[in-house]
């Protein structure tokens, strides 16, 4: 039953994946975040796909923690899920992504309208560079710019090495950060074609002041309260 379950939510969400994609071209004269609020539908209707194909539902704590204005998010990655639903959970986001998926037929195309941050990871310093000046862009607009510090999905139970991207970013932009962990992972494993029924919990953490601080600082102050929850979850 799973695996049909997964293989009718795959084709459903492959076939409204295609015209919606055509149709967020359209969506190219608007202003960005019109047209963030417009290709964010399509987050809406695959979350409503897992939840009554599949039966993943999800709850978020600590909603109350979110600072009034734009922020720096860095959150665990283990799965696909978040990168959909957390659109639906925060204020209109940029993703700081691999700029190679922009060029995937119909979905990069959607991606490339969605104000990301796009880099080239082997860049070095240079990768750090762009998120600092692209990223500063984005606050100021009014996007919320969200990193996953460890650059992969990781499985359940696993933790990766935090980059320092994210954190960088946000000292320099004087906005906080707000950690955040979750366990997606199991419901919707990294690369797995199976998605289980259950229940995700998203845990929103405490906003991580950056005035007077270092990058360093707060990337270890970020990675604790992630590795704590995630213990937790």
């Amino acid at each position: 039953m799973i695996f049909l379950r997964s293989l009718l939510f795959l084709l459903v969400k492959a076939i409204l994946t295609v015209p919606f994609s055509l149709m967020t071209l359209m969506t190219f004269p608007l202003p960005a975040m019109a047209r963030y609020r417009v290709i964010a539908k399509w987050s809406w209707v695959v979350t409503w796909l897992a939840r009554v194909i599949v039966g993943i539902r999800y709850r978020v704590e600590g909603l109350e923690n979110l600072p009034a204005g734009p922020a720096v998010i860095l959150a665990k990655h283990q799965s696909a899920w978040e990168t959909i639903v957390f659109q639906q959970i925060f204020p209109p986001l940029s993703f700081v992504l691999k700029k190679s998926l922009l060029f995937i037929p119909f979905f990069g195309w959607g991606l490339a309208l969605f104000s990301p941050i796009a880099i080239n990871r082997t860049a070095g310093r240079e990768a750090l560079k762009q998120i600092e000046v692209q990223g500063g862009k984005r606050l100021k607009s009014g996007f919320w710019v969200l990193i996953f510090p460890e650059g992969t999905r990781m499985p359940p139970g696993e933790m990766g090495r935090f980059q320092i991207g994210g954190a960088w970013l946000a000292v320099k932009a004087g906005v906080p950060v707000v950690p955040v962990a979750h366990n997606a992972g199991r419901l919707w494993p990294k690369n797995g074609f199976r998605k289980y029924p259950g229940e995700i919990v998203v845990r929103i953490g405490p906003p991580i002041s950056t005035t007077g601080r270092k990058a360093a600082q707060v990337l270890a102050e970020s990675e604790n309260w992630i590795t704590d929850a995630m213990l937790d979850l």
